[in-house]
């Protein structure tokens, strides 16, 4: 059943919502997911409805859906599993173009008890309410204050980013993980089973949705693969496209099986597959959060020359090193800019060839800022990286008895001359911010790391933990630019 775009703006930005599953007494899906609603801030109306009645953080527990005064927008149903049809069906009548079933014990347990109810969902969708789910987590929609379990603190600061998972765990992990590494979602859904609305179709949502620039995917199996690809060939030639595949081996294609009863499929044709698509394949969370970060932040670009700049020349030169086997190119600055720089950096020790050894972690930022500027100057530099060792602060702190590394950082300083660096000279600057200090004695680094890379990331500039984790997704944004020109 193909959905319309309208549709799926009222399912995620619904002005009346339902929660099927809500008692006043102990916690359950039902509550948990009303009470994290009004945590987050839903600005809605909310129907709780349960047989009992009762009531619930001021508000009215409806006995029955049809209770409801008016119609609904969207409906999230939490009751056990041989209940969901007919809450379902009411939800259609009362007017819901979509629901949410966080209820489990459908295809997934494998019986045919489970089965026939996922039959009865189908059926019942299509007569004209979409469903998402059952076995899910839900929707997280920043703008409008949707929520999925059990999110009741996730940003309500809308971005660029889009995520759609067949995992509920995965899709609330990668909501908080987001939410400190400046990661701003436009849409996230957690599908579950798939009973009915899945990836295909969302895809195409995305693919069209003006709030989605990035688009992250987790699939464990896809009900039409060959539409899949088709679908995600057409998407990856307007946004990029990150992919975690779960299930290749053996033991995760039994694993998956009994999550979403999806089944798992050769590692070598999705790799051959999603590469054909153009497609960026990711691994585990953290290196989608790594793609998601810099496909959101930096230009779309091929990056055919960096600088690489920080304190110390054995870091530079394993920067460069691990560039290279990623196919980036790290050369020589053009003599008259290499000449600037060395007039400017302190002596002995810097060098002002590529990578910029800048000779030691305190290196004033205007400094730094200046440095920059002149290598934004080369027109066969693209793209600075730069490694701040923030941590020798705290060496520098002792020895000047400061009891806090923060009174001798130059916290705003750094963040201001990195920000104009970019603004002034027109190439997109990449942060790694490593901590090698994480001893119990040293939290004060950790807590200086955090707000200089808060700070810096409200500016635009993405931040990294590991040089070869930022080196690794500038190669991803290049080839996927480099590919999708060739596709053209």
């Amino acid at each position: 059943m193909s959905i319309q775009f309208n549709d799926f703006e009222r399912i995620f930005n619904p002005e009346n919502v339902a929660v099927i599953g809500v008692s006043s007494e102990g916690f359950g899906f039902g509550k948990g997911i009303l009470l994290s609603l009004k945590a987050i801030g839903y600005a809605g109306n909310l129907y709780p409805v349960n047989p009992k009645g009762g009531t619930i953080s001021g508000l009215k527990i409806y006995r029955s859906i049809d209770e409801i005064p008016g119609s609904i927008d969207f409906a999230i149903i939490a009751v056990p599993a041989q209940k969901v049809p007919d809450a379902l069906e009411s939800c259609r009548k009362k007017g819901a173009v979509g629901a949410e079933i966080l209820s489990s014990g459908f295809s997934e347990v494998a019986t045919p008890e489970g089965f026939e109810l996922d039959r009865q969902i189908k059926e019942i969708a299509a007569k004209g309410i979409r469903v998402i789910g059952p076995n899910c987590f839900g929707i997280y929609c920043p703008k409008s204050g949707l929520t999925m379990l059990p999110g009741p603190d996730l940003s309500r600061e809308a971005g660029a980013v889009a995520f759609l998972s067949q995992s509920g765990g995965l899709s609330i992990d990668f909501a908080y993980l987001g939410k400190w590494r400046g990661i701003r979602f436009s849409k996230m859904v957690s599908f579950g089973n798939g009973c009915d609305l899945r990836e295909t179709e969302m895809l195409e949502y995305l693919r069209c949705d003006p709030e989605t620039k990035v688009i992250c995917l987790y699939i464990e199996g896809v009900k039409d693969g060959r539409k899949f690809f088709k679908v995600l060939s057409d998407t990856t030639m307007e946004k990029p496209v990150i992919v975690m595949k779960g299930g290749l081996s053996d033991a995760g294609g039994r694993a998956v099986a009994s999550h979403t009863a999806s089944m798992g499929g050769s590692h070598k044709i999705w790799k051959s597959a999603l590469r054909q698509s153009n497609a960026v394949q990711v691994e585990n969370l953290q290196e989608m959060s790594d793609m998601a970060l810099a496909f959101s932040m930096l230009p779309l670009q091929e990056y055919k020359g960096m600088t690489v700049i920080g304190g110390g020349g054995a870091l530079g030169v394993n920067a460069t090193d691990m560039a290279d086997k990623m196919g980036l190119s790290t050369p020589p600055l053009r003599t008259d800019i290499q000449e600037k720089i060395r007039q400017i950096l302190p002596q002995p020790g810097s060098s002002p060839a590529n990578p910029i050894d800048i000779a030691n972690p305190f290196v004033p930022p205007q400094i730094l800022k200046e440095t920059i500027l002149h290598a934004s100057g080369d027109g066969n530099i693209q793209i600075h990286i730069m490694i701040q060792l923030l941590h020798s602060y705290k060496s520098l702190a002792s020895n000047m008895g400061e009891n806090h590394m923060r009174k001798v950082t130059p916290i705003d300083s750094l963040v201001t001359a990195c920000s104009s660096s970019v603004t002034e000279g027109g190439k997109p600057l990449v942060m790694i911010l490593p901590n090698y200090k994480q001893e119990l004695e040293a939290m004060d680094i950790e807590e200086v790391i955090r707000e200089v890379r808060k700070k810096l990331l409200s500016t635009g500039i993405p931040v990294f933990d590991r040089v070869k984790d930022a080196l690794k997704t500038i190669a991803a944004i290049s080839l996927y630019e480099a590919r999708r020109k060739a596709i053209y």
